[in-house]
């Protein structure tokens, strides 16, 4: 799965675009200008959809008009019809509650995994992860996983982990916010600390790029008394944080001129976070010159260590993001073969059904690379759809 998804990846985008998606470059997530005035994108995240999400969607939505595609929505899958051992259609519930069938050769499960059922979250990711808060569609609650595993289907990939990352945890609309989507995102972790309510540091905020970290932290916030974090910096670190997420209307955020009255005034230790402050800024290899295009080697030796883009914190004001874990997607999903075929656990094939996107278990587990989801659904739905 894994070598189809980076070798297929490229053309699957170029078709893509052929069917009239519409992309960009994107300077101001994952790039950093450099002095010959050129931009490395750092994290092998270089592009994106114009208008985010939603223009990701406006666009399909267009494709599949021009495609004759009917969609249809409010419309809930409630399960799969089975006829002699093939998979023959899928029944649906609509938003006014009426209940109906539609049948096909072929059935494919686009229907993401289980990040948006608290309870199979609690099975499944471990007590605690019912208090997550979901990112995106609250439409994605697993039955459709469960209705392939009812019709002969066998697990496929990881079903302990997910994509979390550091989220908004004082917006009071920060879940499946469809208006903010992204924007509730707190990814600026690297230029600064993340400490808890106790004052204390618990990640190494440097240890790689942004786009190869994102994606676990919130597990480790999850973690956290209350489940809360926050993101510490200060005047100089300050600006140099992404503006779409940390200047957003409503962005939960304290500013003040000293670290105890910050302390104070987020409910964190006091005495520890200066402590923890002044240990970080003492231990910071100075020798080394601040690079954010590079994993620099600019360390604070602290514990845990900061491996990377340690600057000092010791310019006023001083300002605490706070953060929680916000749930994208869960990694477990159906056993597949490269076509997005289901297998059972015998191997084969259940006939008429095939998975593609979050459905599709096996590609991640623990950890996630940037965009490899989004280029995973593309890459894996475009081969489902052609043995369909």
């Amino acid at each position: 799965l894994s070598r189809v998804l980076v070798d297929e990846s490229h053309q699957t985008l170029r078709w893509l675009q052929r069917q009239g998606l519409k992309y960009r470059l994107m300077y101001e997530r994952q790039a950093y200008s450099q002095p010959d005035g050129s931009f490395l994108f750092w994290g092998g995240l270089h592009i994106g959809n114009v208008g985010g999400g939603k223009g990701l969607m406006e666009d399909h939505r267009e494709a599949a008009a021009r495609a004759g595609v009917a969609v249809r929505y409010g419309h809930a899958g409630t399960g799969l019809i089975n006829d002699g051992g093939r998979v023959v259609g899928a029944g649906y519930r609509t938003d006014a509650g009426e209940s109906g069938e539609v049948r096909a050769q072929s059935v494919i499960l686009a229907s993401g995994g289980f990040e948006a059922n608290p309870e199979m979250r609690r099975r499944y990711l471990g007590e605690g992860w019912q208090n997550a808060k979901v990112r995106g569609t609250p439409g994605n609650t697993g039955e459709m996983i469960l209705a392939a595993l009812d019709a002969g289907a066998a697990k496929g990939g990881d079903w302990s982990t997910c994509h979390s990352v550091a989220w908004d945890a004082g917006f009071a609309e920060n879940e499946s916010n469809f208006e903010l989507t992204n924007q509730l995102t707190r990814g600026g972790y690297p230029l600064g600390i993340v400490a808890n309510r106790n004052g204390e540091r618990f990640i190494d905020e440097g240890a790689d790029f942004r786009n190869y970290t994102y994606a676990r932290y919130g597990r480790d916030i999850l973690n956290q008394p209350g489940s809360v974090a926050f993101q510490i910096f200060d005047a100089t670190t300050r600006p140099m944080l992404r503006a779409e997420e940390y200047d957003m209307p409503g962005v939960s955020v304290m500013r003040e001129d000293s670290l105890p009255a910050l302390a104070a005034r987020a409910g964190i230790d006091p005495v520890v976070l200066e402590r923890t402050v002044g240990d970080y800024n003492s231990r910071i290899d100075a020798t080394k010159p601040f690079d954010p295009n590079i994993k620099d080697g600019r360390a604070s030796g602290v514990e845990p260590r900061k491996s990377n883009w340690a600057l000092a914190l010791d310019t006023p004001p001083f300002y605490a993001f706070p953060v929680t874990c916000g749930v994208t997607f869960t990694f477990g999903g159906l056993k597949t073969d490269t076509y997005g075929r289901v297998l059972n656990s015998a191997g084969n094939p259940v006939p008429g059904l095939l998975a593609c996107g979050e459905a599709l278990g096996g590609l991640f587990s623990g950890n996630y690379p940037g965009g490899s989801g989004l280029a995973a659904g593309a890459v894996f739905g475009r081969r489902a759809g052609s043995v369909a």
